[in-house]
């Protein structure tokens, strides 16, 4: 074993149609689940009532730790366009109401910023509190009802060039309700296309705030959502930072095929991180 710790167990991102195919490993280790049925317009709207009731189907006997990746279409927390904003606000408020009725005690949310950000924000004056007011403007409403219903939004690295921006954005509403999620994907894209830190960088840089954690490999040119050992990513160095993450984070491959969780599973555990 690389630490000096019990390796941490690791679950899966899902939609409820294809829990069954892992059930085995999922359920008898009840192991964490984040469910990927929620994200688009259509699952919010006209086929709310049927993608609610196919889940909690499909995760019958399961009493481990569960999310879901909330709404994500066209929905920036950070929009410019006042009349927009609400509608963002209604959307998301609707996927924690889509949580609440699974069992989830998360929900992930993508990040505001973007290496557009990273290289403008000293351009201009109150670059940076221009861009949280509108922020806040959308999501201080999302914060308190997650705050109501004991659920945690977790704020995932999408473009993110500096993760310390997204960690004092999370840091600013003083809510324990918010906190940080890291795809390591995502990370080692952005120091592959925009000059960013290593993985094991995001996620010391989140530290007590990590709450969630998506695992994905890849080839540094596009989101490939590889199972871990068919890319670039140095996975011995992202689990030490892990080792020392004062929390417990949330921890699930996140992958294109799901046909390749085994061996995602199967080659970090070969490598004594994962059990």
């Amino acid at each position: 074993m690389p630490f000096h710790q019990t390796p941490p167990k690791i679950g899966a991102c899902l939609k409820a149609s294809e829990i069954g195919d892992h059930r085995d490993w999922l359920f008898e280790d009840q192991r964490d689940i984040e469910l990927q049925d929620f994200g688009s317009h259509l699952a919010l709207t006209s086929e709310f009532e049927d993608r609610i009731a196919a889940a909690n189907a499909a995760l019958d006997g399961h009493w481990g730790r569960r999310g879901i990746h909330g709404p994500y279409e066209g929905l920036d927390m950070d929009n410019k366009d006042p009349e927009l904003r609400p509608l963002i606000t209604a959307r998301f408020i609707k996927g924690l109401e889509a949580a609440e009725r699974v069992g989830a005690r998360q929900m992930v949310l993508h990040s505001p910023y973007s290496r557009w950000y990273q290289w403008n924000r000293l351009a201009k004056p109150n670059y940076d509190d221009t861009k949280l007011n509108r922020i806040h403007d959308v999501m201080v409403p999302i914060v308190k009802s997650a705050e109501d219903l004991g659920i945690t939004l977790v704020i995932e690295n999408i473009l993110d060039v500096d993760p310390s921006s997204r960690r004092m954005m999370v840091d600013s509403f003083g809510s324990q309700y918010v906190k940080l999620s890291v795809d390591t994907g995502h990370a080692h894209l952005a120091r592959r296309m925009s000059g960013a830190a290593p993985v094991d960088y995001f996620i010391r840089d989140a530290g007590e705030q990590l709450s969630h954690v998506h695992l994905q490999d890849l080839d540094g040119h596009a989101d490939r959502h590889w199972a871990p050992g068919e890319g670039e990513i140095h996975w011995p160095e992202v689990f030490r930072a892990l080792s020392d993450c004062p929390c417990k984070p949330h921890l699930l491959l996140e992958l294109r095929r799901k046909s390749d969780i085994p061996a995602g599973f199967a080659y970090l555990k070969g490598l004594g991180l994962v059990q």
